[in-house]
């Protein structure tokens, strides 16, 4: 186990810091060292009470301990130990985009890269998944933004108005960032909140449109549709989405 070799190292060491990177974490410790965990599709931490153990059918890949709780993280299957120079040359980390949840990352950052040459004519199905354009979005927040700023997945940003553009690049981190607030509602809070009061689930009332095909958009009513975008799954209201030049 290439981890049991650093235990020596990381053993008493402080935390001093979590970091997320897309969809890597970046655990820091005083002594300098960075425990890099990616959970790919599969991974997934717990938060428990010192001495229990989830009821879980998983490979337990690495435990952090405090005096009274630990962090157990099952299933991951990407575990490194860095040292800054390595994180700096990391083959991953070295070329992501700005992170979404990063206050540093700004909806006027997010509309110059969405001008560069080397985005602006690429398709926005595959764009902005594209982990190197920005960090941190996956298929479901593809497409709820895509539908909340009226675009399909067959344009471009070359394709877009300096209006769409800017409502588009705002959307890049709006959108994320409620999602992280609320649990993963990118649906209006408040509509998400009036479905579940009258019976909708959780899944069914957080989303706008993904994973809900031949369903009525809730804002026009036009049934929505699955298709494929970027080589995944994708959810689109052909009537509010419609692919013409924005």
């Amino acid at each position: 186990e290439p981890l049991k070799r650093f235990e020596a190292q990381l053993s008493g060491a402080l935390v001093t810091g979590v970091d997320t990177r897309g969809k890597a974490m970046l655990t820091r410790f005083g002594n300098g060292l960075t425990i890099y965990s990616h959970n790919q599709l599969y991974g997934r931490w717990y938060l428990v009470p010192r001495g229990e153990t989830p009821q879980v059918k998983r490979q337990l890949r690495l435990a952090i301990h405090t005096r009274r709780h630990s962090a157990l993280l099952y299933s991951a299957s990407e575990i490194q130990v860095l040292t800054p120079a390595q994180e700096a040359a990391h083959p991953f980390l070295s070329r992501l985009g700005p992170d979404v949840l990063d206050p540093a990352t700004t909806p006027a950052l997010a509309l110059e890269r969405l001008r560069q040459r080397r985005f602006s004519r690429r398709r926005l199905g595959a764009l902005l998944t594209d982990q190197g354009f920005v960090a941190g979005l996956g298929n479901y927040l593809r497409c709820e933004i895509l539908f909340l700023a009226g675009l399909a997945p067959s344009q471009r940003p070359v394709d877009c108005g300096p209006e769409r553009l800017e409502s588009l690049s705002r959307l890049l981190l709006e959108l994320p960032r409620r999602s992280f607030r609320t649990g993963g509602i990118t649906n209006d809070p408040d509509a998400a909140r009036a479905l579940m009061e009258n019976g909708a689930s959780f899944e069914q009332a957080r989303f706008h449109l993904f994973r809900r095909a031949g369903l009525p958009c809730y804002r026009c009513g036009t049934p929505i549709e699955r298709i494929s975008a970027g080589g995944q799954a994708c959810y689109v209201c052909p009537r509010c989405q419609p692919g013409r030049p924005a």
